[in-house]
């Protein structure tokens, strides 16, 4: 493991409070920024520029992009918004009946996928004119307040409070293919599928991570594991920080992890490796995001409030060229074997 001297460029006007996400475009290196500010922001990663802002009306707690112009955000006013910068219009899909956690946007399915604290999925379709009657698909109620959702293909995990974790197919949201329990004795954090859609990893408060698997056979399940990350030992006390953020790069499949230690790591799940560490960043990483290419890591450092009201650095955002070979799993060497 190398240790890596820059924590990459600060990006101008971020937001005045907490980042509760961001996620670089699938077609070009936007950034879609949400924060507790209630704002949504879209920057120009490369060239530093804010290209445009919305104000809602409560903390905007997730937002994912439709394309580089338009997305999708949820807020804790309890509605769902589509955003135009191009138009510098938005309107409203519809509501939960409590705040909204998380938002994806399924290109396979068309639809909008939320995640509310009111234990519920929503589907919308955003091609419907404005108006809940009009966009809302469906509604799946959940065991749990909904913490974290990934896609991946037609496939849909959602995790909850209470250690839940349900497994959807988006052609047929009616029942889950397959209903789990956290792995992880402790709270979920983040959720986030694997780029070859065979599995998920789930991060927990409790400074782990585990590496899950669809398939349900016998020889599929052997591969399942968890690892302790984030946490470090100081006058023989383990002191264990939450692991808030997961990233797999697009092209490796490798991964970053981010936690309440400021520290982000990436890791080569496959071989079960910490690749690299970089540089500590000032506060807590509260999200990630790879560029489409992998070119690029988007950091939110950013204070997440696990140890109450205190004085603490400001929200950043920094953006770090990512080197290949920070990334790139290493091939295994057998000693002694003949080649």
């Amino acid at each position: 493991m190398t240790m890596m001297p820059a924590i990459g460029r600060e990006l101008s006007n971020p937001p005045s409070d907490g980042i509760s996400n961001l996620r670089f475009s699938n077609s070009s290196d936007y950034l879609l920024v949400s924060s507790w500010d209630k704002s949504v922001r879209l920057y120009d990663a490369n060239a530093d520029l804010l290209r445009g802002e919305f104000k809602h009306g409560g903390a905007v707690l997730d937002c994912c992009f439709h394309d580089d112009s338009s997305g999708f955000s949820v807020c804790a006013d309890s509605k769902v918004r589509r955003i135009d910068f191009n138009a510098g219009k938005e309107d409203v899909l519809g509501t939960h009946d409590k705040p909204v956690r998380c938002v994806e946007y399924s290109y396979a399915a068309g639809q909008v996928i939320t995640g509310s604290w009111d234990k519920t999925i929503k589907c919308w379709d955003p091609r419907g004119a404005s108006g809940m009657e009009r966009t809302q698909i469906g509604t799946y109620q959940q065991p749990e307040r909904v913490n974290s959702l990934s896609l991946v293909g037609n496939r849909l995990v959602v995790a909850t409070a209470g250690r839940h974790v349900n497994i959807y197919d988006l052609r047929n949201l009616s029942q889950p293919e397959q209903r789990r329990e956290s792995s992880l004795k402790y709270q979920t954090r983040c959720v986030r599928c694997y780029p070859s859609g065979s599995g998920y990893a789930l991060s927990s408060v409790e400074g782990r991570v585990s590496m899950e698997f669809f398939d349900l056979s016998e020889a599929a399940q052997a591969k399942k594991y968890a690892f302790k990350c984030h946490r470090k030992s100081e006058d023989g006390r383990d002191i264990v920080y939450p692991v808030n953020a997961i990233a797999f790069h697009p092209i490796y499949g490798t991964f970053a992890s981010g936690g309440c230690d400021g520290f982000v790591n990436i890791w080569d799940g496959n071989n079960k490796k910490r690749l690299y560490q970089y540089s500590k960043y000032p506060t807590s990483i509260a999200a990630l995001s790879f560029s489409r290419d992998g070119g690029l890591l988007a950091v939110a450092s950013s204070y997440t409030f696990e140890e109450g009201d205190k004085p603490h650095e400001p929200d950043t955002i920094f953006v770090r060229s990512v080197n290949e070979i920070e990334v790139k799993p290493k091939p295994k060497v057998y000693p002694n074997r003949a080649v």
